[in-house]
């Protein structure tokens, strides 16, 4: 069965649908976004979360192509490029959204017209999939039969590719998903794509993570990362960071998965790290969770050093933290 979030953003003739992930999975509304503009509050409103922004960004670049197709190509790729950098600055952090600019703009540009959009954002489409599906090889290949792995804030592709590579070895896998808080992506979103999966899924607190590392029931501590610095450090959810250390110290192997290690990021020094609105925290599910007269705080990433991974696996196969350069052996930068 496909899991509903590995299809959560469409692109149509009205504007791009978004699988409202803020009340997934106890309800599920779409938000119809009709122009570029829109999709961009959609993520950062948090309308659209893990894998699900880069699709929205890629079909957003559609959308403001079919607005521009009357105009003379210099002045209609400047607007998109424009579009472009509004889009890319909704998620700072994660570097993916730039990538799904410019495989758009690398086909306008290669044909000089920006009804080639379409065509740049379909090649995105199939690029992440691919690459989503060698990564979950790897990791599969990484985690014994009758594994029980912890996750954290892990969903879509990343997740389904890995867990759809063990079944097809015949692996059994367990899971423990802490729940993620604010928005409780690893109870709502990971927990719930697992379950349909038919995989054995056991929730915790995000305080929890610890104690159960501790307790020998865990054989590896997987996550995505939103981005991986050339020299090894994992950028990821909030939180990552604890149960990476925690892993450490009970000898539980942290595998972060990336689909290639950042170029643009040679160390942290290049990531911006987003801070979200304080308030966000002072809530769960829109509902108060404490005083009002209390401040917040939500940086919404943190940053792993490499000494507490144990690898880093992408598309093209696992590398240590301290050896990406070999991800990009052989190509010219």
């Amino acid at each position: 069965m496909q899991p509903v979030l590995a299809d959560s953003v469409r692109l149509t003739d009205d504007g791009v649908l978004i699988l409202d992930r803020r009340q997934f999975p106890f309800e599920r509304n779409w938000v119809l976004c009709r122009t570029a503009e829109d999709v961009g509050r959609a993520i950062e409103d948090m309308v659209t979360q893990s894998s699900g922004p880069y699709f929205a960004v890629l079909f957003a670049m559609v959308l403001k192509a079919r607005t521009l197709e009357a105009l003379p190509f210099e002045q209609a790729r400047a607007q998109l490029a424009e579009t472009a950098r509004m889009l890319e600055n909704t998620r700072r952090t994660n570097n993916a959204l730039r990538k799904a600019t410019e495989v758009v703009l690398d086909h306008v540009d290669a044909a000089r017209d920006v009804t080639h959009a379409l065509a740049g954002a379909e090649e995105g489409d199939r690029r992440y999939r691919a690459k989503s599906q060698a990564l979950g090889e790897h990791t599969a290949n990484l985690l014994p039969d009758n594994a029980t792995v912890m996750t954290h804030c892990w969903a879509d592709l990343y997740l389904t590719e890995t867990v759809r590579a063990a079944q097809r070895r015949q692996k059994t896998l367990r899971f423990f998903c802490t729940e993620t808080r604010p928005y409780l992506q690893g109870a709502r979103l990971t927990a719930e794509t697992l379950i349909e999966m038919g995989v054995d899924t056991t929730l915790i607190t995000d305080g929890m993570g610890a104690a159960v590392l501790q307790s020998g029931e865990v054989d590896a501590l997987v996550t995505a990362a939103d981005r991986v610095t050339m020299d090894g450090h994992v950028v990821n959810k909030v939180g990552t960071l604890g149960l990476a250390v925690a892993a450490h110290a009970f000898g539980v192997p942290f595998h972060a998965q990336v689909q290639a290690p950042d170029l643009l990021a040679p160390t942290t020094d290049h990531v911006e790290i987003e801070y979200r609105d304080g308030a966000e925290v002072l809530q769960v599910l829109g509902r108060p969770s404490a005083t009002p007269r209390v401040k917040g705080h939500y940086p919404a990433f943190d940053v792993t050093p490499p000494r507490f991974v144990t690898t880093v696996v992408t598309d093209r196969g696992v590398y240590q933290a301290g050896e990406l350069d070999k991800y990009y052996e052989g190509e010219q930068r």
